[in-house]
């Protein structure tokens, strides 16, 4: 599988071949490390005054950098294919290599750091429920209105708890029930199957 880069993107890895090899490998240590800390504004001004560019051109290039690394270890492209990957941007050889070990060195790190960065999404844990029917009341004495009760436990990633009450009538249930069995129908096919291999 190959990385397809937009033109923005492009244009930002543009300014790599401009600098000397070890400041690549310096801005790869930067991306890295921005991935795992966050950005900071100071490090661009001094990499900027170094190398006597703009601060918006050494931002772009160290952002372009770490969005080929990031994308590239998220789908975990082979090292074949990440060269196949760089060399359409048109760069040296030397630089495609430059960029090839920074990918190897990486690409674990970053994965990690990807998945520790992920949100921690609540899961099931149990289900509660009543159905509730009212027979009648003072101004109609015939009547049926049903009501389903439920209470969702739900549990999140530093084992909190958390309860939703949730009630609805039969009819509305039966179309969630329907379109929760149609989305999972949908994660049968090929072109699903396809991006979950790509996400893991």
């Amino acid at each position: 599988m190959l990385l397809v880069l937009s033109d923005e993107y492009k244009e930002h890895l543009a300014f790599l071949p401009k600098v000397d090899p070890a400041v690549v490998f310096e801005f790869g240590r930067i991306a890295v490390e921005f991935l795992k800390r966050g950005i900071n504004a100071k490090v661009y001004e001094g990499a900027a005054r170094k190398l006597g560019f703009p601060i918006t051109t050494v931002q772009h290039g160290v952002e372009g950098l770490m969005f080929l690394l990031t994308e590239s270890s998220k789908l975990m492209i082979s090292d074949v294919d990440f060269k196949d990957s760089v060399m359409v941007l048109g760069f040296s050889t030397e630089l495609n290599e430059i960029l090839l070990q920074l990918y190897v060195e990486n690409h674990n790190t970053i994965r990690s750091t990807l998945t520790q960065l992920a949100p921690s999404l609540p899961s099931y844990h149990n289900l509660e429920w009543r159905l509730d029917v009212q027979l009648g009341s003072r101004s109609m004495r015939q009547q049926v209105v049903p009501m389903v009760t439920m209470l969702l436990h739900l549990t999140t990633g530093d084992a909190d708890n958390r309860r939703c009450l949730l009630r609805t009538n039969p009819s509305t249930l039966l179309h969630l029930i329907s379109a929760l069995e149609a989305a999972l129908a949908s994660m049968k096919n090929n072109h699903a199957r396809r991006i979950l291999r790509n996400i893991k």
